[in-house]
């Protein structure tokens, strides 16, 4: 048997345990470890098994990942989003369907120091969906702006899946975050495009709320203050190289307390909780990482990606074609796995093919493009049926809402998702101009 058919038995057999719900850091753990065994020896394996650990969770890049998953923790015990939310509706709230707006807004500005989709969706729905359920709107709007909203926090710097991408591909994480900047806008400009459309169409779902004064506007902004400073400081700080990421993340960690503190959201007790919710939280991404990284070497053992990649360079296939049928793929996936599941499953493999490709452009350039576009439509995948898990976490917080309404209410959100999808692989350059801008 060549090493070729066992990486693709290994792929398959992977395929059958996540089917049959084993959880997707044991199967690809499971698989790898047989696959290593299959391909090496049982002593190599344990040889590997015996450095792995400590060689990457103990690696200065992996600090990066904890900070900043403690400070969205902090920020989401502290009770800012309802000041986020606030600002937000002071500004736009009185337009049609504004409240849905706003929550798109107020979760882009929650998600740019949360950096997880989960923890926004679940933290601007607490605060957000009483109040548009209050004015009217309907559960399919009020719930397909919160869940598309919550997607935003795996894009908008600074995303803890973006920093997993970087890692895997030995790509700067600070270039990889002003890559995402540009689509993160678009991503904000399309959902309440997409919104202003439904409610022109279906006028009894969205209706508009009182106009605010401009006193009370400006007193919204000195209510958020204290978020402008974080997010100004940690990714100022680090485009601006004062600070390594690692070092902006502790940073932003130390200025959350603080200032969470000085405001009131915070406690000894939230500040505990946060703490433990980040070690849960770490745990089970590193595990996830192992996993995948068991899973990636047993490939690397078989030259499964190497001659995958080789095989499209030479194969006279239009590198368009390759890119949208690997589109295709993440789209289909993205309906039954989670995003840091699917990219840690599919980068090893589809990175070095997309590196082989030419797109006229740069090697950095590509990869930088390649992984704005795979965070996108893993993001999709947040809000698609049937294992979208931002929408499990709406149908939680919202019982009274039937889950045939979240499901109808994200479509036009997934309409403007597709739209983007199409801008980026169209423009290029919309995913590395920030980035030469600044270097320039």
């Amino acid at each position: 048997m060549t090493s070729f058919t066992i990486a693709i038995l290994l792929v398959l057999a992977l395929f059958i345990l996540i089917f049959i719900r084993m959880p997707i850091a044991l199967a690809m753990g499971l698989v790898g470890a047989a696959g290593y065994v299959q391909l090496s020896s049982s002593a190599g394996l344990m040889a590997y098994l015996s450095t792995a650990w400590p060689d990457k969770f103990m690696s200065y890049d992996f600090a990066v990942v904890p900070l900043f998953i403690l400070m969205g923790h902090l920020a989401t015990n502290s009770g800012i989003s309802a000041s986020i939310f606030s600002a937000a509706r002071a500004w736009i709230g009185h337009l049609r369907g504004g409240l849905a707006m706003a929550s798109v807004a107020g979760c882009a500005l929650f998600g740019s120091i949360s950096g997880s989709s989960l923890a926004t969706a679940s933290t601007m729905t607490r605060v957000a969906m009483p109040e548009m359920r209050k004015h009217g709107f309907s559960g399919a709007l009020s719930s397909g702006s919160l869940a598309a909203g919550g997607t935003l926090g795996i894009l908008i710097p600074p995303s803890v899946v973006l920093i997993i991408y970087a890692l895997l591909t030995e790509q700067n994480i600070v270039k990889l975050f002003l890559a995402a900047t540009i689509p993160g806008i678009l991503a904000v400009i399309g959902f309440i495009l997409a919104i202003s459309v439904y409610v022109r169409l279906f006028p009894a779902e969205g209706p508009t709320s009182e106009r605010q004064g401009l006193a009370q506007r400006i007193r919204s902004l000195r209510d958020i203050w204290h978020v402008l400073v974080i997010f100004i400081t940690v990714l100022g700080g680090i485009y601006g190289g004062f600070f390594t990421p690692a070092q902006g993340a502790a940073v932003g960690v130390v200025l959350t307390l603080v200032l969470g503190m000085l405001k009131g959201g915070l406690s000894v007790q939230t500040v505990m909780d946060s703490l433990i919710d980040t070690a849960g939280s770490t745990a089970m991404i590193f595990v996830i990482v192992f996993g995948a990284d068991l899973f990636n070497v047993a490939l690397a053992l078989s030259r499964m990606p190497m001659e995958v990649a080789e095989y499209f360079a030479g194969s006279g296939i239009p590198p368009m074609m390759i890119l949208l049928a690997m589109v295709a793929f993440y789209l289909v996936m993205g309906c039954l796995m989670d995003s840091l599941s699917m990219i840690l499953l599919t980068v090893p493999v589809f990175f070095p093919t997309i590196m082989a490709l030419d797109f006229g452009l740069q090697p950095e350039q590509q990869a930088m493009w390649f992984g704005i576009i795979s965070l996108v439509v893993v993001e999709m995948g947040l809000i698609t049926p049937p294992v979208g898990m931002n929408l499990f976490v709406i149908s939680a917080m919202a019982r009274e809402i039937p889950m045939k309404q979240i499901f109808r209410g994200t479509l036009p959100f997934i309409g403007a998702e597709f739209t983007r999808i199409a801008i980026l692989i169209s423009f290029p350059a919309l995913s590395y101009w920030l980035v030469d801008l600044v270097a320039n």
